[in-house]
């Protein structure tokens, strides 16, 4: 695909995934389950076990759901175009607020293979500088955007929410390294968004340009700046400068040679990942045996 032709592309994308905003109550603390819109009838979070001063709780049943909108997983076939939904919006409506944001680790790895999300992956990662993130967290937190999709009859509504505790800059804060979360309200599924922050403890030993993450990611500021342009799922986004150090740095050379992994192998003609199919070796059939009379039992 050549950039002209992506231009075109992610333009035809944008005209479709057209949002509608509207603001939901702020919560100053914990958006509990009677705080969101949701077609519930009960809250499937694990709020219930979860220490009382982490923000985000993800579901009972998997981590890479939000309980108060998911009763249950669903299937692999249906996940990964929920995924490129979610990603594709969450993209249009940065760009349109003016919120600069970057795909890391797993995201990243999809793009470095053919610019989509990994079929085995169950959630997104991106990235947020503080300035961005004090300002999602001051003009958009709890803002939901419903967006007329494609195939989907009656649109899909999305949540952005903002972790309180990103103001909280240190990695002992390890109940909140998530810093805000792009949430689909249908299936509760959601991108995780961090915050690249300068590390002022690296920088005071000498080590220019030093930033982390709450996760303990840690970066240089030449690794990830200037950010490049590019297209992930049909769609403009920004991705680090040194993109295949990172990820050499993260998943080792070889998640960036490999061609068969999580039971899929990359087809280089079509440049999908493609499951591997395990064929199942048919039943032996049992001989057809004659029938045999049983013997007579003649007690004596």
């Amino acid at each position: 695909m050549t950039l002209h032709t992506a231009a075109r592309t992610c333009l035809a994308i944008l005209l479709l995934i057209l949002p509608v905003c509207r603001h939901t109550a702020f919560v100053r603390g914990d958006a509990d389950f009677l705080d969101v819109r949701t077609s519930l009838n009960r809250d499937r979070s694990g709020k219930g076990g979860d220490p009382k001063d982490k923000y985000f709780h993800e579901s009972t049943f998997h981590p890479h759901y939000d309980g108060r909108f998911a009763a249950a997983q669903i299937g692999k076939e249906e996940r990964l175009p929920h995924l490129t939904a979610l990603m594709q919006t969450f993209l249009a409506t940065m760009a349109d607020i003016g919120a600069e944001t970057w795909i890391m680790h797993g995201s990243l790895l999809g793009w470095w293979w053919n610019q989509k999300i990994l079929p085995w992956d169950s959630d997104i990662d991106v990235q947020v500088s503080e300035t961005t993130i004090a300002f999602l967290a001051k003009y958009y937190n709890m803002t939901e955007y419903h967006f007329r999709l494609p195939g989907v009859e009656n649109g899909r509504t999305y949540l952005m929410e903002v972790n309180p505790h990103y103001t909280i800059r240190g990695v002992e804060d390890k109940l909140n390294v998530i810093d805000a979360r792009w949430i689909d309200t249908e299936t509760g599924l959601f991108i995780d968004i961090s915050t690249v922050r300068a590390n002022y403890t690296a920088r005071a030993e000498g080590v220019q340009g030093a930033l982390m993450c709450k996760d303990k990611h840690k970066y240089l500021e030449q690794d990830i700046f200037p950010l490049r342009d590019s297209f992930f799922e049909g769609i403009h986004v920004k991705i680090p400068f040194e993109y295949a150090t990172l990820l050499e740095e993260e998943y080792g050379k070889k998640a960036l040679t490999l061609t068969t992994f999580e039971q899929h192998k990359f087809n280089h003609t079509s440049k999908l990942w493609e499951p591997i199919l395990t064929s199942v070796p048919p039943r032996r059939k049992r001989p057809n045996r004659p029938f045999r009379k049983p013997p007579t039992f003649n007690p004596s």
